[in-house]
């Protein structure tokens, strides 16, 4: 279990192909402090660590990550969110992250506010009935808070520190980002699914704040 309040930002060194997927070598100093088997947020998806040693871990990427996240496509060089998950005597930010990203958004818009910066993101039509507005979602491992919502988009305004703190600030126009939304509503649907109910997702019309 995560929480999406991001510890550092990694680099991908090395991606070696393996006969179902690719190892990644991902430079970060949160590697003193982890161990083979133990798990790791890696852009929001909870990896396994195969090895770390010095300041460099191990990761491998099997098919289904490859198909249902980004990380089947990030190349050398690339800056990954990292997290390390959350320990029982720990103070709670954020919200509920799992690591299990339900899709992948695209960033459709930028813009700056003072010094903030907005982010509009689309998302694909089955995820509409988990996403709410002033609701948590996970974006690339991030906690944030869905500031406005329309029927296959959402935005997100992005403070400062995690501007610079996060790989947000190298993000692009059209970049494909993993999508997780929140744990509670995602039983919640599944619960009135059970009752027969039906989820039509939200009205149509522009993005609302």
């Amino acid at each position: 279990m995560f929480t999406g309040l991001v510890e550092g930002v990694g680099e991908v060194i090395e991606r070696k192909p393996t006969s179902g997927g690719f190892r990644l070598r991902i430079a970060t100093v949160l590697a003193p402090e982890l161990a083979a088997g133990d798990s790791l947020a890696v852009n929001g998806v909870c990896l396994t660590v195969i090895l770390a040693e010095h300041e460099e871990i191990y990761a491998d990427i099997g098919p289904e990550t490859i198909r249902v996240t980004t990380l089947g496509a990030v190349k050398r060089g690339a800056a990954v969110n990292l997290e390390r998950p959350l320990r029982a005597d720990s103070r709670f930010g954020g919200h509920f992250v799992q690591g299990h990203v339900d899709a992948v958004g695209h960033v459709e818009e930028i813009r700056q506010d003072a010094e903030f910066h907005w982010l509009t993101v689309s998302f694909p039509p089955h995820l509409a009935p988990y996403i709410v507005h002033k609701g948590s979602i996970a974006v690339d491992g991030i906690s944030l808070t869905v500031a406005g919502l329309g029927t296959d988009r959402f935005d997100i305004m992005i403070v400062p520190y995690t501007m610079e703190h996060t790989n947000l600030g190298r993000v692009g126009i059209r970049e494909r980002v993993n999508l997780e939304c929140d744990m509670v509503g995602k039983y919640v649907v599944r619960a009135a699914e059970l009752a027969g109910l039906t989820l039509n997702g939200v009205r149509p019309g522009e993005v609302t704040h």
